[in-house]
Parts: structure tokens; C-alpha cells; sequence
């Protein structure tokens, strides 16, 4: 039977299992980012959906079958319209109720110790329109939330006055141990000095004076970043895949 869960305590203890693979979960279970979520548990397999961006985001992990039977019986429940991240091949059983549009395989990988230089200084609230400005020349299309810079957990590399390189998180919570990296990017003109994998393991430090688990999403196909981010301390912990779904009715209505 699926249920709606809204006991934390009941959804950590299912998804500290596996810590390095929920970590999204686990953090959104914080007080920052739980009003923004909605849960749902079938067995021992949880389904999050995250309202806090304008595209609601699925996320959905485990073993094969017991994770079509949660995702079969959510699909009345689900947005028209929503990102997801969902372990390898589950998208499959949203077709034909909704259309995919592809993202790619990804990784999801884990910090062991920390290696190699760092740089960077602490970004705060203040710091927002440089932020969107160099997300617009050198990251367009990224999923940042401004909001995530009252944590105070965004590293940038200054030069000549300006932020040219950037490390932030999509979640972090003390409360958990658990922080996820993301929206990291070098301005173009930057490029080639290495200040990704600094600004990144600046990052790393700051993150480890509160968080045991620190965790990033990759693409699969991206060498060059899963190289960097090797040198800094990460390996690979799992696979999963990131797609868009629309509702084939929603389709049909608009024609």
C-alpha cells in the first residue's frame, strides 16, 4: 500500500541506509527545505517531491521492482509537469502516462578525505546578482537557488573585485550530517587554472566542519569533471538518471 509519510523520524531511519545515495532526501528532511516537501513511502522504498523550485523535482531510489511498484502507484498523484531523478531504467514506468524528455545517466559520488589546494572566501545573500550574472555567462540553464545562499555555504574565487569561480550546495544539513555540491562553474575568461577544483575543495572543508557526508551529482559523460572531482577526495557511489516528464494529457489539452 502506498502512504503519505510525514514522520521525519520514520523517513531517516529508511534512508540513512544509505546515506551517500539519499542524501538529497535526507537533507530536504531539514527544517530549511521540509516545508517544501511532500513524501511518500510503498514497503521500504520512499518517493520525495520537492516544490521548491518552479518545476517540481521526483526523486526516487532502489532495487528494481519494489521501486516500479511505489512509482506505479504514485503515478495519479504526480505533477503534470516535473524533473526526476530516479535509479537506472524506473522512468520506464511513467510511460504512457507522461512523456520523457531525456537527461542522461548520472553519478552520484561521495567525499572521502580531502585532497589537493583550495581557495575561496564565503559568499553570503549580498553576493546574489554577481552570482546570477556569472551563472548566466558561464552556467545558463542552472538550477540555483538563491534562497540556498542564506546557508552560508557558497565558496567564490575573487579576481581583479569579482566573483570568477563559484562552489555552492542544493542541500545542506547540519542537523543530518548530509550536503550535496552543486552549481559549481568558472567564468569562461577563467578557464584552464584549475579554480573549479579549488574553489570545490574549499568548499569540502567548510562542508566537513558540519556535514559527515558529502555528496555531488554528475553526468556520466562528463571525464573531466568526475577527473577533478576524483582529485579532490570523490569516488562513484551509484548510478541514476535525470529526466523531464509531461503528462500526455497535459499534451493533449493544449492541441
Amino acid at each position: 500500500m502506498l502512504r503519505s509519510v510525514h514522520d521525519r523520524a520514520e523517513l531517516a531511519a529508511l534512508l540513512r541506509k544509505d546515506a551517500a545515495l539519499h542524501a538529497y532526501e535526507l537533507g530536504d528532511l531539514d527544517d530549511f527545505f521540509w516545508p517544501y516537501t511532500t513524501w511518500y513511502r510503498h514497503g521500504e522504498t520512499v518517493a520525495l517531491i520537492y516544490h521548491g523550485l518552479a518545476t517540481p523535482t521526483l526523486l526516487a531510489f532502489g532495487p528494481d521492482e519494489p521501486l516500479r511498484a511505489l512509482l506505479t502507484r504514485l503515478l495519479p498523484l504526480l505533477p503534470r509537469t516535473f524533473y526526476a531523478h530516479l535509479s537506472p531504467g524506473a522512468g520506464d514506468t511513467l510511460a504512457p502516462a507522461f512523456r520523457r524528455g531525456y537527461g542522461g545517466p548520472h553519478h552520484k559520488m561521495v567525499l572521502g578525505d580531502i585532497r589537493g589546494p583550495a581557495e575561496g572566501e564565503p559568499l553570503g545573500p549580498g553576493d546574489a546578482g554577481e552570482l546570477e550574472a556569472l551563472y548566466a555567462a558561464a552556467y545558463p540553464g542552472n538550477w540555483f537557488d538563491r534562497r540556498m545562499l542564506e546557508t552560508g555555504q557558497y565558496v567564490g574565487v575573487r579576481r581583479d573585485g569579482r566573483v570568477v569561480a563559484v562552489a555552492g550546495v542544493h542541500v545542506w544539513s547540519p542537523a543530518y550530517r548530509v550536503s550535496a555540491i552543486g552549481n559549481v562553474t568558472v567564468h569562461p575568461e577563467h578557464r584552464g587554472q584549475g579554480l573549479a577544483q579549488r574553489v570545490t575543495a574549499a568548499l569540502c572543508h567548510r562542508l566537513r566542519e558540519t556535514t559527515d557526508v558529502v555528496t555531488l551529482n554528475v553526468k556520466a559523460d562528463n571525464a573531466a569533471a568526475i577527473a577533478a572531482y576524483e582529485r579532490i577526495g570523490f569516488t562513484i557511489a551509484g548510478d541514476y538518471e535525470e529526466a523531464t516528464f509531461v503528462s500526455t494529457g497535459a499534451e493533449r489539452s493544449r492541441t
